[in-house]
């Protein structure tokens, strides 16, 4: 940063803030706000330092801010409306200060406004590099879906166009730019199915709901929005219809080799065995590696030759997959359900 910094002095472009994005991890706590602080690892060799820069060149902390995950990390104790600022009576009192909050955002925002005055800089201007929410997902991810990514985005954008602008409770009156993330969905991102439906387009240009960024739109104008409805059946994941086959090979063998039994019952002699064959193997093995590991990252992608289905492919073999070997909790190795 110092050295783009020297860099445009050098070519006279004196309109150019410089920064970084940051997610909200670098926090060690954020609840209540005012106990904001920044991780012990990162917070005096790289954020205090950063912080100096920005403040002497009077650029902005830039924040990724996502509710969603806040919330999906604890839907049970965070409530959905207060994430979607959607609640009429719902608030949160900060024990230490007396701050009264009535969404989510607004409260990460300010625990990270508290961190950075935790460390000397109290005046540093947050930027909203990335805020949203998913309008898809994983058969059981619950959340995500066209109704809340509409609802969500549109509040947003109607709270941080307001007149007069409210600010945060911590900072009450202060302009927060933002960007909502993304432009359009992307089909080849990793990780969990949220991941990949994050866009306000499709890739074909279509809009997946009406919104004006502007805020200038009154709701009632814009087209209406379908129900929040979340799949609560169960879910497997198998095989993408018209897979490479040498690439499923190649995965099944990864699917297998990461060990806890996941391949057991389809090795010869036992009951999944047939039908014999990479694709009919592969379908069991990825539904028991996407039921071991999905808790600690694992998807049904392996590099796009899997996709998630709500039919079961085999009620016999796959009811095997509560018989994987012992040592880890039962609930890890059971076919993911929401019921």
């Amino acid at each position: 940063m110092h050295r783009i910094s020297h860099s445009l002095k050098v070519f006279r472009l004196h309109k150019v803030k410089i920064g970084t994005p940051h997610a909200m991890d670098v926090l060690q706590s954020s609840f209540p706000p005012s106990n904001g602080t920044f991780r012990n690892d990162i917070a005096l060799p790289i954020i205090k330092p950063m912080l100096h820069f920005l403040h002497k060149t009077r650029s902005f902390f830039f924040l990724d801010v996502y509710p969603f995950f806040a919330w999906a990390s604890d839907p049970t104790n965070i409530n959905l409306d207060y994430s979607l600022f959607e609640s009429r009576n719902i608030t949160v009192t900060d024990s230490l200060t007396g701050l009264i909050y009535t969404n989510l955002f607004d409260q990460m925002v300010d625990a990270v406004y508290f961190a950075m005055k935790r460390l000397g800089y109290p005046g540093i201007r947050i930027f909203i590099a990335e805020t949203g929410w998913p309008n898809g997902g994983d058969l059981d991810q619950v959340g995500a879906n066209v109704h809340n990514a509409a609802t969500y985005n549109r509040n947003v954008v109607k709270r941080l166009t307001q007149k007069p602008v409210l600010g945060t409770p911590a900072r009450p009156g202060l302009v927060l730019p933002a960007l909502i993330f993304a432009l359009y969905n992307e089909n080849l991102k990793p990780g969990l199915g949220s991941e990949r439906h994050f866009g306000l387009l499709y890739p074909n240009g279509s809009r997946v709901y009406d919104i004006d960024l502007s805020g200038k739109t009154p709701e009632s104008e814009l087209a209406p929005v379908p129900p929040a409805v979340d799949y609560k059946g169960e879910a497997w994941c198998v095989v993408a219809e018209g897979a490479n086959v040498t690439e499923v090979a190649a995965a099944l063998s990864f699917a297998c080799s990461q060990g806890n039994g996941t391949c057991d019952p389809i090795q010869p002699g036992n009951p999944c065995y047939k039908p014999d064959s990479v694709t009919g193997h592969a379908d069991y093995a990825f539904s028991a590696y996407w039921a071991q590991f999905r808790r600690v990252g694992g998807t049904c992608s392996f590099n796009g030759l899997a996709t998630q289905t709500a039919k079961d492919p085999s009620k016999f073999c796959f009811a095997e997959l509560v018989n994987l070997q012992s040592g880890f909790e039962m609930g890890l190795f059971l076919i993911i359900s929401l019921k």
